[in-house]
C-alpha cells in the first residue's frame, strides 16, 4: 500500500520560491491590445516553469500560494493588481486555470522522468501552457463578458504565438536547471520500481 508523500522543508521552500518567481514575472509590464479584454503577461511563463521544474504537485502549489496571496490583497500580478476583485474578471479563468496547468505541465513532465528531455518539455508546455489554461480562460471570458465560447476563444488568438515561444523557453530553462539540480524530478526507472511496490 502507497502513502502520499509528505512535504518536506525543501519542497515548501521550492514552492515558497516558485511562488515568488511567478510574482516576480509580474513586474515585466502588462498589456492589453485594443479590442482585447485579457492583458498579455510573462507571468504564463513561470506557470509553464514552475510545472516543467517542480512537477505536477508542487508546481500547482506554488501557483495555489500565489493566488492565495493574491487574493489577501497583495499587489502580486502584472499592473500592480491584486484583491477578491481579480477573480470576477475577464482574466479569472485563466488566473484560476494556472494551478490546473501547471499540474498538467508537470504530471506530462514526470511522465517521461528523468534526465528531462526538450522536445516532451515543450509539449508538456504547450498542453499545459496552452491548451489546458486556455480552455479555463475561454470559459472564464465568455461567463464574465457574456461572448459565446466560440466568440470567446476567437478573441485569445493573440496570446498564442507568445505563449508558444514561452513554452519552447520554458523547456530550455527546465532543462537547464534539471542538468544543474538532478532529482527535482523522478527517474522512469524508479517510477517503475514505486509502482511495483504499489501493487
Amino acid at each position: 500500500m502507497s502513502t502520499a508523500p509528505r512535504s518536506s522543508t525543501r519542497d515548501l521552500a521550492l514552492i515558497a520560491v516558485f511562488a515568488g518567481v511567478v510574482a516576480a514575472l509580474g513586474l515585466v509590464p502588462a498589456f492589453t491590445p485594443p479590442g482585447f479584454s485579457v492583458p498579455i503577461t510573462a507571468q504564463s511563463l513561470g506557470v509553464m516553469l514552475a510545472g516543467a521544474v517542480l512537477g505536477a504537485r508542487r508546481g500547482a502549489l506554488s501557483l495555489v500560494l500565489l493566488l492565495v496571496l493574491v487574493a489577501v490583497g497583495l499587489p502580486l500580478l502584472a499592473g500592480g493588481r491584486g484583491g477578491l476583485g481579480v477573480f470576477v474578471g475577464p482574466s479569472a479563468g485563466f488566473l484560476l486555470g494556472w494551478p490546473v496547468a501547471a499540474f498538467v505541465t508537470g504530471w506530462l513532465t514526470e511522465r517521461w522522468g528523468a534526465p528531462y528531455k526538450l522536445v516532451w518539455g515543450v509539449v508538456a508546455n504547450l498542453a499545459g501552457g496552452i491548451v489546458v489554461l486556455y480552455l479555463l480562460g475561454i470559459a472564464g471570458i465568455s461567463v464574465a463578458t457574456g461572448l459565446s465560447l466560440t466568440a470567446a476563444a476567437t478573441s485569445t488568438w493573440i496570446f498564442i504565438p507568445g505563449d508558444a515561444v514561452k513554452a519552447v523557453v520554458a523547456a530550455l530553462v527546465a532543462r537547464g536547471v534539471h542538468a544543474a539540480y538532478p532529482g527535482l524530478i523522478r527517474t522512469r526507472a524508479a517510477q517503475h520500481e514505486n509502482a511495483d511496490v504499489a501493487a
